[in-house]
């Protein structure tokens, strides 16, 4: 069992649906929470006791400078990456610019994060805690889709990355999970960056979700796939 109390955890895309609710279960556990996001209003708007930052983590450097300025004013024991975007349509319509963005967003800056925070979570195992990082691939990256081809190109070379990532890990002490839950009402489709949404069938509850997600956490789990969800 990991313990949260008193761990101090960086939750990306805090003001998101799924991320918000995650950090209002990590604080409930007594995490110490470190919460970013674009709006700053939004961050304000969430009441949760938190350090908040308030950045664009698809620009270059943004998420390395992120855990440069978050570590150097204190421990860092975990980071979950809750941050990203979705587009749909056809690949013959897909354009340079829909995909850069896809994959600054759902697939450089998750690993910018990660290589970035190694020598914080070291630190964070040599004083006792038990540091990790999750992401949230989703279930498109096991699950490619006609009409969401590059966003899950993007999801998939996350899952790939951090599959890699917590073979090299693990032998430091540090736990790398990622987890994929399917369809979730969240709301993400509805603000696509390009494209819109075929019609899915009702998706799960985002409470439930963050809290599974929240669960893996605290039960040491190392990958949380979509059927795990159910």
């Amino acid at each position: 069992m990991t313990e949260l109390a008193g761990a101090r955890i960086l939750v990306t895309g805090a003001t998101g649906a799924l991320g918000s609710r995650i950090a209002q279960h990590l604080a409930a556990h007594g995490a110490q929470l470190v919460l970013t996001g674009r709006d700053a209003d939004k961050l304000q708007a969430l009441g949760i006791p938190a350090e908040l930052f308030t950045l664009d983590l698809s620009l270059p450097g943004a998420a390395a400078s992120l855990i440069h300025t978050v570590t150097a004013s204190g421990q860092l024991d975990g980071i979950v990456a809750a941050h990203g975007v979705v587009a749909f349509g056809p690949v013959a319509e897909l354009d340079t610019q829909t995909l850069s963005a896809l994959q600054a967003l759902n697939q450089t800056s998750p690993i910018e994060l990660i290589t970035s925070v190694i020598p914080a979570l070291l630190a964070s195992k040599a004083a006792g805690r038990e540091p990790f990082v999750l992401t949230i691939s989703g279930v498109i990256a096991d699950l490619p889709t006609a009409g969401m081809a590059a966003y899950g190109a993007s999801k998939a070379g996350l899952k790939s990355f951090v599959s890699a990532t917590q073979r090299e890990l693990r032998r430091e002490g540090i736990r790398v999970v990622d987890t994929r839950p399917p369809h979730t009402e969240t709301g993400l489709a509805s603000r696509a960056i390009a494209g819109v949404a075929p019609s899915m069938p009702q998706g799960l509850d985002p409470d439930a979700v963050a809290s599974r997600i929240v669960a893996a956490i605290v039960n040491d789990e190392k990958d949380v796939p979509a059927e795990l969800f159910s």
